[in-house]
């Protein structure tokens, strides 16, 4: 885990002060904020982003559509790709969530330590999960993942004001 010797962004854009979670401001059109395994961590990561595409500016409607996506993002990176296999920096960090913007695009990167890529799953309308892949799907332009490795893979997606 990383810290700050003052207080952080991360302080000041929560309510109450997290330890397990590490936020990077980006002013100039870069954020970063690594995740923990806590049952806070998709929640904080939805703060994150919109907080930060707040900062930069970008309207409303992209911040939601960006937060909601990271939401999909980070619960299957936790779900499914944090173990890492057993790997110890898993633990430590399970997960991270970059953000970067370009005009009005923002590219939501995950990365966690899971070897496996994402599964779209047949929509079931009675499961009560398996339907986040759709969502990321329906609420950005693009999306898709890096090839896993022993380290890990990034799921992205961007989202942007001007749909293509």
């Amino acid at each position: 885990m990383t810290t700050h010797p003052a207080e952080t962004v991360h302080d000041a854009l929560r309510e109450e002060p997290c330890e397990d979670a590490w936020w990077m401001p980006g002013p100039d059109g870069f954020a970063a904020c690594a995740l923990s395994s806590s049952a806070r961590t998709v929640a904080e990561a939805r703060r994150f982003t919109r907080a930060t595409l707040e900062g930069w500016r970008l309207c409303s409607s992209v911040a939601e559509d960006a937060a909601l996506v990271v939401s999909e993002l980070v619960s299957n990176a936790l779900r499914y790709g944090a173990g890492g296999g057993g790997k110890e920096p898993a633990a430590v960090c399970p997960a991270w969530l970059a953000l970067t913007r370009q005009d009005g695009t923002v590219l939501c990167a995950v990365s966690d330590a899971g070897t496996t890529a994402p599964v779209v799953k047949v929509p079931d309308h009675l499961a009560e999960s398996g339907r986040g892949l759709h969502i990321v799907d329906q609420l950005s332009d693009a999306w898709g993942w890096t090839p896993p490795d022993r380290s890990g893979k990034t799921v992205w997606a961007t989202v942007s004001s001007v749909r293509v």
